[in-house]
């Protein structure tokens, strides 16, 4: 597979392990290794977008769920697309209790210092896709 590595987040609105997971994708795709990644909305997939499923036949994907239903995951399966690895926000929040996040607009300190321990992590999980480390 070529092109950067797609990290779809859950869209999990209204929830914080879901504020959590896009916050960790935007981390990835804007500053830890932009230059190896892209953000793909789970929606554009939803909504059957062309260009978004197109995508998902050039590259692998990284789904980032905030739940056990892994709606990420299962779209981006469905819409023909390779995940090379499903992340669970919970899975990485049962290995750093200290950081129960809250708020949804807004995560609060705990909940961006939890993003940033999974946007570390998925930056490791692009290194080993792409060949390297994750960074620019």
């Amino acid at each position: 597979m070529k092109g950067k590595v797609a990290i779809v987040p859950c869209s999990g609105i209204g929830k914080s392990y879901g504020s959590v997971a896009r916050e960790a994708a935007f981390a990835v795709t804007e500053e830890l290794c932009p230059a190896k990644t892209r953000l793909l909305p789970l929606a554009l997939l939803v909504l059957g977008e062309d260009e978004a499923r197109a995508m998902l036949g050039e590259t692998e994907a990284i789904t980032v769920d905030g739940c056990k239903l892994a709606c990420a995951a299962k779209v981006v399966t469905e819409s023909g697309g390779t995940v090379a690895h499903k992340l669970q926000v919970l899975d990485v929040f049962r290995r750093h209790r200290d950081l129960k996040p809250s708020g949804i607009a807004e995560l609060d300190e705990k909940g961006k210092k939890l993003a940033r321990v999974l946007a570390e992590e998925i930056e490791k999980l692009v290194g080993g896709i792409q060949g390297g480390t994750g960074g620019a």
